[in-house]
């Protein structure tokens, strides 16, 4: 009458499944006969029910209840009647939330940065899990062609941030011309705090000279001078140049590069060049001439500066962020999700998402001993 869980519960020599593999899903009405008759065949030989279930995989009060009054009942899930929650949005709020989506100013954007920015105009529709299901649900929520999720990337040297101005990264990107070989180069400093762009020019080649004469309008422009700044960058030729080096000591600028041998290690500009080269205004075909490579690059600095809503940031601009206007805005948001909190409180397991300022920034959150 004994036997092992893998092996046949009965002197007939069927095998039944292990435990657990039919936990989690429905059990065909034949398959149950299968199993009773198993069950009832190894006890005839002398089992316990409760050690033939458990070799069945299931428990004695699953096997009580599918045969109890003498008759073995079906699964009567599929066929059950279930109230609607009572934390689903109506038909009204459904195709409102669609309908929003499908606005022009919001179209090209995802449900996380459309969420925060109606809140700042004090409309709350749903939640960012809700925006995003709904989506799904109408076959709306797809990448674009060259936007595919990325992988992860290793982290720089720890240098950490309580405020603007004091940890920089910068890096020199490729700008592609019509011709093909023709290109140019992005010079490019950022704000790791704030995520702003503080300095950028277009230039025909990569010399440290530039680097340096950016870098110096930069700290004169933030009024950071010999204020401790940290400025990180890969271990380029630009970013080593004597003349770079010469600069940062004279400006007070502390340097930090990315590890030997690892590839992707300045995340913060490499986010910001894939942002760039991403956005749907991105010229496909490339730049016909210098001129028009630096007004590209001017106009979207001024947009990332001062509309686009950062998730690293609480999707606020940078600029908003540069200049500490983030924490009264936040605040603002925190006030339309408790509203609409109050308003529905059916609609909420647990608390409101959370609003509150980034504090601190850090270059590599794995090692945070070594701070600025």
């Amino acid at each position: 009458g004994s036997s092992r869980i893998g092996c046949t519960a009965g002197a007939s020599g069927k095998v039944i499944s292990p435990p657990g593999q039919r936990r989690g899903r429905l059990t065909s009405y034949p398959e149950r006969q299968r199993i009773i008759a198993l069950i009832e065949e190894a006890v005839d030989h002398g089992a316990r029910y409760a050690q033939a279930c458990r070799v069945a995989g299931i428990t004695h009060r699953t096997f009580q209840r599918w045969f109890c009054d003498g008759r073995l009942k079906p699964d009567g899930r599929p066929l059950a009647r279930r109230p609607v929650p009572a934390n689903k949005l109506t038909e009204h709020e459904r195709t409102r939330v669609l309908q929003v989506c499908s606005e022009a100013e919001y179209a090209s954007l995802p449900p996380s940065r459309i969420v925060p920015m109606l809140a700042d105009r004090g409309i709350y529709l749903a939640s960012e899990a809700t925006f995003y299901r709904l989506l799904k649900a109408e076959d709306q929520l797809h990448h674009r062609a060259g936007g595919k999720p990325r992988g992860t990337y290793s982290r720089p040297t720890s240098y950490t941030a309580h405020g603007p101005n004091q940890v920089w990264s910068w890096d020199i990107t490729h700008l592609p011309g019509e011709v093909k070989g023709e290109r140019y180069y992005l010079y490019m400093l950022m704000d790791v705090y704030s995520r702003k762009i503080v300095a950028a020019e277009v230039r025909e080649v990569e010399r440290g000279e530039y680097a340096a004469a950016l870098l110096q309008r930069a700290v004169i422009m933030e009024n950071c001078r010999n204020s401790g700044l940290i400025l990180h960058s890969d271990n380029g030729a630009p970013m080593k140049s004597f003349t770079m080096l010469a600069k940062m000591y004279e400006l007070g600028v502390c340097s930090s590069f990315s590890r030997p041998r690892v590839s992707n290690d300045n995340p913060y500009s490499e986010s910001l060049f894939r942002t760039l080269k991403y956005c749907p205004a991105w010229p496909a075909d490339g730049f016909s001439d210098i001129s028009k490579a630096r007004a590209w690059v001017h106009s979207f600095i001024r947009w990332y500066n001062t509309q686009h809503r950062h998730s690293g940031i609480k999707f606020v601009t940078p600029e908003q962020r540069h200049q500490g206007l983030d924490k009264p805005l936040l605040k603002q948001r925190e006030a339309v999700y408790e509203a609409a909190r109050c308003q529905h409180p059916e609609r909420w397991s647990g608390k409101t998402r959370n609003w509150t300022p980034v504090s601190m920034v850090a270059l590599n959150p794995e090692n945070e001993r070594r701070a600025a």
